[in-house]
């Protein structure tokens, strides 16, 4: 495929830390996902919350079908706008690497244990999982990512992290923009974690279409469905609203990042990072339809009873893990003691509490539950 003189290269990649042989079979962006997909976080995603815990049932979306379905979308667009599917898909899979078991409510209650150590938070997290963390490789430690994959997928950072990122913290320092690849990506991620978020809400009962009637991008599609097909049953009902909702989303998203490329006169990567602004973006009518959209869900569904019942267990369940683990790190694995004892010499309790949080993001939402049964279970067999 033709590809536009403003989308990524891999033939001009700006490199990895470590150097290594091109491939001779395949792109350095598609060696970058496939490194993503054969990673052991990307694994774990399977069993990683989205907003349902993973028992609850077999239907809802987890971390990995999020992300393959922020992949998709991404790509379908990328394809349109003749950027680099290959790095939109590698970015896309590996956005949510560095997520907690449990979701937000995880993350919220690790940085809440991490307050006096810098903090935790999911983004920067993704990132120390591909550059650190996995450790596969003969060569390297972590999975020795292209600079084009790793900056999509740090999306924000503060100035003081940025400080200490080198290479993927410099545009924040001097106000630069990432790839139409990475830009397109982060928009995908909403476009998907919204809408799959009605359907997962739906099935579960805890909100009705009657509801949804009430949000104007949903009660569009619902009128024009009902007029078209007065006789489909509910399920097919809802995937089809949900398919149109999409469709529109990605549709406007697509015809108005096209027109602010046009606009700024963007000719060469170079043009974009250094824009007055970024460029891929859904229009301001659409913006606050999704507004509304997402405010509905943070009120009626994310704060559900039910939904929030689960989100103050998981918040007990990691602060719990994380004191316990910090107040005395026999109780961690032996590797894991291990890369304490080398933290806490090399940089004090500061280092000491990121090795276990590394261990803590990195578990599953069942195995944080029984990682806390065997810590806490009192009365059970051990």
């Amino acid at each position: 495929m033709i590809k536009a003189p403003y989308a990524a290269n891999p033939n001009k990649s700006q490199g990895r830390k470590h150097p290594e042989t091109a491939p001779t079979d395949r792109s350095e962006f598609q060696r970058d996902r496939d490194r993503i997909i054969h990673s052991t976080g990307f694994r774990r995603l399977e069993y990683k919350t989205q907003v349902f815990v993973n028992h609850e049932g077999d239907l809802y979306r987890t971390r990995l079908t999020h992300s393959i379905e922020v992949a998709q979308i991404a790509r379908s667009v990328a394809r349109s706008l003749q950027l680099d599917e290959d790095l939109t898909e590698a970015i896309a899979l590996a956005h949510d690497l560095g997520h907690t078991p449990f979701g937000h409510a995880g993350q919220d209650a690790l940085n809440a244990c991490m307050k006096s150590f810098g903090g935790f938070e999911h983004n920067l997290q993704s990132l120390r999982v591909v550059d650190v963390l996995e450790k596969k490789y003969a060569d390297f430690d972590g999975l020795n990512l292209s600079f084009e994959t790793r900056e999509g997928i740090l999306k924000h950072c503060s100035l003081k992290n940025a400080t200490k990122l080198g290479d993927v913290g410099e545009r924040f320092l001097h106000k630069k923009h990432a790839s139409l690849e990475a830009q397109l990506t982060n928009v995908s991620d909403q476009i998907a974690y919204n809408n799959h978020d009605v359907d997962d809400g739906l099935r579960s009962g805890l909100i009705t279409i009657k509801q949804l009637c009430g949000i104007e991008l949903f009660a569009v599609q619902y009128d024009k469905v009902k007029a078209k097909y007065p006789r489909l049953d509910e399920a097919r009902q809802i995937h089809e609203i949900i398919r149109r909702m999409i469709g529109l989303q990605v549709k406007d998203l697509l015809e108005t990042s096209k027109n602010n490329i046009v606009a700024a006169n963007i000719s060469s990567i170079d043009d974009v990072r250094n824009a007055s602004a970024e460029l891929i973006y859904s229009s301001n009518a659409m913006i606050e339809q999704s507004k509304q959209l997402k405010t509905f869900l943070r009120q009626n569904l994310y704060y559900h009873h039910k939904v929030y019942r689960m989100t103050r267990k998981a918040h007990q369940i990691i602060s719990a893990l994380f004191t316990a683990f910090f107040d005395d790190t026999r109780l961690l694995p032996p590797e894991h003691q291990a890369y304490a004892r080398e933290a806490l010499q090399r940089e004090g309790e500061t280092g000491q509490a990121r090795i276990i949080a590394d261990y803590v993001a990195g578990m599953t939402d069942r195995y944080a539950i029984n990682e806390h049964r065997r810590l806490f279970g009192y009365g059970e067999v051990f």
